[in-house]
């Protein structure tokens, strides 16, 4: 007799283990600084942190989903935090991180398929769309927490303050973009189950574009001022600086070249 084994649909994918490694690691190299390889080390770090919190976005939809009654998100692999398992690679993840690299902007990128049929009461389909942005606004509180617990100060190297500013940024942006009640977003989600099906049914079509329309109105002048205004004063009540998000940024974009006569608060 032989014994097979298979992977467990809950267990942890290697993928994902091996983002938070690289996370650590490159966050590790962050603080101690090489040099001219610091920007460098700040792109790994903000890339993979960037992912990880995608998956966490995801698995929060997923885990709450099984939850209130849809099994089967357990066997499409939603529950293993593998970023593949996240519909288009190249849709899911590495759109978002060209709008990373390109503005700065941390945009929703992944999606899970949930059988909503499975799930009885509009509360329930409302949290399950909520826990998304909800994990993103947990992850700013925690990449923030060495800022308003006052542990930066003038001794943190820059490169490290600035790498977590910067990623809690995005975190920030993703959390705010994705709550808006547009379609195709997690805030329309929230909303949909309370509209009537007259209604869903005339806005269905338009969900595909909902992430495109909101990137383009960001080109807006007076809708980008306001947006990163209200971004600028949510991060400085969680002690961010304006300078340490964009210091954040420019190291982020190590290729050209290190920011020069960095000056932070103490």
């Amino acid at each position: 007799m032989t014994a097979t084994t298979t992977r467990s649909p809950q267990r942890v994918s290697p993928v994902f283990l091996g983002l938070v490694a690289a996370m650590v690691v490159s966050g590790w190299a962050v603080w101690h600084g090489f040099g001219d390889l610091t920007g460098l080390a700040v792109f790994a770090f903000v890339v993979s942190g960037w992912v990880v919190s995608l998956c966490l976005h995801e698995y929060a939809h997923a885990r709450l989903a099984l939850h209130y009654g849809d099994l089967g998100v357990a066997a499409r692999g939603y529950l293993t935090l593998n970023p593949l398992r996240y519909t288009h690679p190249l849709l899911s993840i590495g759109l978002p991180l060209l709008f990373v690299v390109m503005g700065g902007i941390g945009l929703p990128g992944g999606a899970v398929f949930i059988e909503r049929g499975r799930i009885r009461g509009r509360l329930r389909h409302s949290l399950i769309s909520a826990a998304g942005p909800l994990t993103n606004l947990v992850f700013a509180l925690l990449l923030t927490a060495p800022f308003w617990l006052g542990w930066v100060d003038a001794d943190t190297p820059a490169a490290a303050r600035c790498a977590l500013a910067f990623l809690a940024m995005l975190q920030m942006t993703a959390a705010l973009l994705n709550s808006l009640p547009v379609p195709g977003l997690d805030g329309y989600g929230v909303l949909e189950p309370w509209l009537s099906p007259s209604v869903r049914r005339q806005v269905e079509p338009f969900a595909p574009f909902g992430l495109l329309v909101v990137f383009a109105c960001l080109w807006v002048p007076e809708i980008n001022t306001v947006f990163w205004d209200l971004v600028d004063w949510l991060m400085d009540l969680l002690g961010v600086t304006g300078w340490e998000t964009r210091y954040g940024l420019e190291y982020f974009r190590f290729w050209q070249g290190q920011p020069q006569n960095v000056i932070l608060p103490g």
